[in-house]
């Protein structure tokens, strides 16, 4: 047994629910650094992949925190130059005469 001062079950439960509330912020913290990279890294991924004829498009690449609190973060990832053009080259669209253009 261990010497020194007992601590009544009231006090151990308030210090481990300290210490599973700072365990929390530190991980709600790490994992909003991750997802910020992860969506750093997707831009960096779109403008390299992205059809590059003028190279507007793969220029419009960009990301931005769309929403965060104490416990979540949003990043929207979008392209500021050409949004219209991000449905067409991912899903295909019809051709004038007829059939269709692959995605």
């Amino acid at each position: 047994m261990m010497a020194g001062k007992s601590i009544s079950l009231k006090e151990m439960a308030i210090e481990i629910e300290a210490a599973l509330e700072e365990y929390s912020e530190e991980v709600t913290e790490e994992t909003k650094k991750v997802v910020k990279q992860v969506a750093k890294n997707a831009v960096a991924k779109l403008k390299q992949t992205s059809p590059k004829k003028t190279g507007v498009y793969a220029k419009g690449w960009t990301s931005k925190v769309a929403y965060e609190s104490n416990e979540d973060i949003r990043i929207q990832v979008y392209n500021r130059k050409k949004p219209q053009l991000t449905s067409v080259l991912e899903n295909g669209h019809a051709k004038q005469n007829g059939g269709r253009v692959a995605g």
